[in-house]
């Protein structure tokens, strides 16, 4: 999955017969102008759904106590590190 950052006015091209438009958005919603084909099938969703349908999840496993120790000096060895720089 591609992400891109637009600003208003800009566009993408995808192939030669569609193009994108960003034309502005507020709060939480954006706005797209979609030049295409009539015979192009444009579908309204949301990404998420789409993507957890086509992915599947499997679980790390866990890691062991001797890893858990090590993870928890370091880190308070960096908190440590932080509080005295300031």
């Amino acid at each position: 999955m591609l992400k891109l950052s637009l600003k208003p006015g800009e566009f993408i091209n995808i192939g030669e017969d569609v193009r994108v438009v960003f034309s502005g958005g507020s709060a939480h919603n954006i706005h797209l102008l979609i030049d295409a084909p009539r015979e192009v099938n444009i579908v309204r969703s949301r990404a998420m759904e789409e993507y957890k349908k086509d992915s599947t999840y499997y679980s790390e496993d866990k890691i062991s106590k001797d890893a858990q120790k090590q993870i928890e000096r370091i880190l308070m060895r960096e908190k440590n590190r932080n509080t005295k720089v300031q």
